[in-house]
């Protein structure tokens, strides 16, 4: 691990903590697979409001299964791109009764099988469902790790990869919380807060804007 990547963690862990508990409310392996499916292009706080009460209507996987589309449709509406996800929830949940008995596999092969399961999705389960420790590559993590310098690569799997060479395994899940959180509340795109960050003296990105603008990008 490079001295710098070291200062960044150390960094996040001072200013985030090192809980690494989701921030998805799920009580079963499945319904944390759900629940991962419908915060694609969603935020976790929407998403814990719909399966508070989705859960509640459909109580294990076999209710999924024989969901009807359109009212499912319905229920997961205000998470977005509500079609697919409904869609690919039933036939996900139709493959773990058929190959699975019910059960959520913890293969990175087996789960990406499932429908409108990928490698993200995938790694979220086994980070936190069975202890595997995964890195899950979501929009904040694969914007701010290049900007920070720790992947050159635009290709999730690629930043997958790269990560998994530059950080330490007890890291893996825990920046993956970290980047999300900073990517929300000051990394921002398209208009980071660089003047309230604490990764300022870390970050290539700034260093490099603010020797093009002559300085103009220093905290005051």
């Amino acid at each position: 691990m490079k001295k710098n990547t070291k200062a960044i963690l150390d960094a996040l862990d001072s200013y985030y903590g090192t809980d690494t508990r989701c921030s998805l409310d799920y009580e079963t392996p499945w319904q944390l697979l759900i629940a991962t499916m419908l915060s694609a292009q969603c935020t976790d706080a929407r998403v814990n409001i719909v399966t508070k009460a989705l859960f509640q209507k459909y109580t294990c996987v076999e209710d999924f299964a024989k969901a009807d589309l359109a009212e499912l449709e319905q229920d997961i509406h205000s998470t977005g791109f509500y079609h697919n996800k409904a869609k690919n929830i039933i036939a996900c949940c139709r493959a773990l009764l058929e190959h699975h008995g019910g059960e959520v596999p913890s293969s990175l092969e087996e789960l990406t099988a499932l429908a409108g399961v990928g490698r993200k999705t995938a790694n979220v389960i086994r980070g936190n469902i069975y202890g595997e420790p995964s890195i899950v590559v979501d929009t904040h993590v694969k914007r701010i790790s290049k900007k920070l310098g720790l992947t050159k690569a635009d290709d999730p799997v690629k930043v997958e990869f790269d990560l998994m060479k530059e950080l330490p395994k007890d890291h893996w899940i825990l920046y993956n919380m970290h980047l999300i959180t900073f990517g929300r509340e000051i990394c921002k795109a398209p208009t980071p807060k660089c003047e309230e960050c604490f990764l300022q003296g870390l970050c290539p990105d700034f260093a490099a804007r603010t020797r093009r603008t002559g300085g103009k990008n220093r905290m005051k």
